[in-house]
């Protein structure tokens, strides 16, 4: 908030500002601020851009559009309308602005590396969780087959079984249409005689996600479908490395496998993780890496420069 006049409008977002409504922003917009000759709505969806689109092109209010893409794959007709109108597209990889037109740049989310920190003694963090065992993995993000939960299952109905004091998470929920699938994924675990060490928490609050993440020995994606994919990165803040499936930035964020490695399969990251496991020389190396890679490149600073200069070529007319 310090480096622009900022206002959040439509729903609250966690850390951020009370939110005025759609009507405020308009009304807020009607006059521009000394030396800028307009307002820049930035928007993320439909709705989003579809309001901007009535104040600049109905109302005529003085603002310009910047929308962020991290779809990768090829939006359905409405969106690309919709994208076709914007001012300036932010894409969040290079793969993703490769769908989508008038990309000034590509800026990767970052993560704060002021809330997401390594944990002085991790294996009293992990105690400090109430959940059993002496060490943690976890797969974070909504149950369904496009995020690969049943991947990380079948990983872990693996790993586990070499490894009695590691305890796996499952954080997220499974919505209506995929309580079936949830069924099944917990009958394959209650066969396997896991109930009691792959866990199903449901949601974490935002602001209760960083000292579990800080306690965690790995993090664990394995999604067949990702347009970015935070839950990497805000590991590797917290010097933890992870285990994912080529999707999103994933293989970007790995730094070669020095912070994460890339794998294909379950039975894949069942390997790595017992290597990465029974390693601690090298589980503290990637750990070390990983929060220094997340510093140096993917910090929140460093995407809120790289969509600063997007706000300064528009205003500079470039």
């Amino acid at each position: 908030m310090t480096r622009y006049d900022l206002a959040l409008a439509g729903q609250p977002l966690p850390g951020c500002p009370t939110p005025v409504s759609v009507a405020d922003a308009r009304r807020l917009s009607r006059r521009t601020s000394a030396g800028r000759p307009f307002v820049i709505w930035h928007v993320r969806r439909n709705t989003e851009m579809r309001a901007a689109l009535w104040a600049r092109d109905v109302l005529r209010l003085p603002i310009r559009i910047v929308f962020t893409s991290a779809a990768q794959r090829r939006h359905s007709a409405l969106p690309r309308w919709l994208i076709s109108r914007m001012d300036a597209v932010i894409a969040t990889t290079e793969r993703a602005a490769d769908f989508v037109p008038h990309v000034r740049a590509v800026v990767p989310h970052g993560v704060d590396c002021a809330a997401f920190t390594p944990a002085p003694d991790r294996a009293v963090a992990w105690a400090q969780t109430g959940y059993p065992g002496a060490r943690g993995v976890a797969t974070i993000g909504r149950i369904r087959l496009e995020k690969g939960t049943d991947r990380f299952v079948a990983a872990m109905l693996r790993l586990l079984p070499g490894h009695p004091d590691v305890t796996a998470l499952v954080l997220g929920r499974a919505g209506r249409s995929d309580a079936a699938f949830l069924k099944g994924l917990k009958d394959q675990i209650a066969e396997a005689g896991l109930a009691d060490r792959i866990l199903f928490p449901g949601e974490i609050a935002p602001d209760a996600l960083p000292a579990l993440m800080r306690s965690l020995s790995a993090v664990v994606q394995m999604p067949r479908y990702e347009g970015y994919g935070m839950a990497p990165l805000e590991g590797m803040a917290s010097a933890v490395p992870f285990v994912a499936t080529d999707a999103g930035y994933y293989r970007q964020f790995s730094q070669g496998g020095t912070c994460g490695a890339i794998v294909s399969n379950a039975v894949e990251a069942a390997e790595i993780l017992t290597t990465l496991l029974d390693s601690p020389a090298q589980h503290s190396d990637m750990s070390d890496a990983a929060r220094e890679a997340a510093t140096t490149q993917f910090s929140v600073e460093a995407e809120a420069d790289g969509i600063g200069a997007v706000y300064n070529s528009l205003w500079g007319g470039v």
